[in-house]
């Protein structure tokens, strides 16, 4: 059983080494394509029958049971208009055989420009690990919120312009 925790050097030289067969430098990470609305790649690192526990967000349950459902209300919740912004560190991964089990700590914030709100927040992310014959695929995600706070934008002259990145 592969951890990663107290020796980060040595866990990044192992996720470099992808032939070992453990997922440390091919678990899927998604918060890049969650950011920038790639909504394929995104739900590519999804397995068909991922569940999906987001507990309670801006006042909304949101749980869900398989991979169209997730990917349809990122997709519907997070439209173009809206920037978003996740920040995953501090892995600590646990390998057992094709399975494995994921925390990691999240910083999020979500600009809604037109309506002149933010969020930001922070939460531990909880993910298991499915290894499948395209690859390891998270199987089950979620998070704990440790915060989520929210602000007006109005009177403040906040002004968000959405970079090239966020430009298909």
């Amino acid at each position: 059983m592969l951890q990663w925790r107290d020796e980060p050097k040595r866990c990044l030289a192992r996720c470099h080494r992808r032939h070992c067969g453990d997922p440390t430098g091919q678990i899927p990470l998604p918060a890049r394509a969650l950011d920038t609305k790639h909504w394929d790649e995104f739900a590519d690192t999804l397995t068909e029958d991922v569940v999906g526990d987001y507990g309670s967000s801006v006042g909304t349950e949101l749980h869900f049971t398989n991979r169209t459902d997730l990917v349809d209300y990122m997709r519907s919740a997070l439209g173009p208009t809206i920037i978003t912004e996740h920040r995953v560190t501090h892995p600590e991964i646990t390998v057992t055989g094709d399975t494995a089990t994921g925390r990691w700590y999240l910083q999020d914030r979500v600009i809604v420009a037109e309506a002149d709100f933010m969020l930001i927040g922070a939460a531990f992310y909880r993910d298991q690990y499915r290894r499948t014959a395209a690859g390891w695929r998270i199987s089950a995600t979620g998070y704990d919120r440790t915060y989520e706070a929210t602000m007006s934008l109005a009177n403040i002259g906040f002004q968000v312009k959405p970079g090239r990145a966020l430009a298909d």
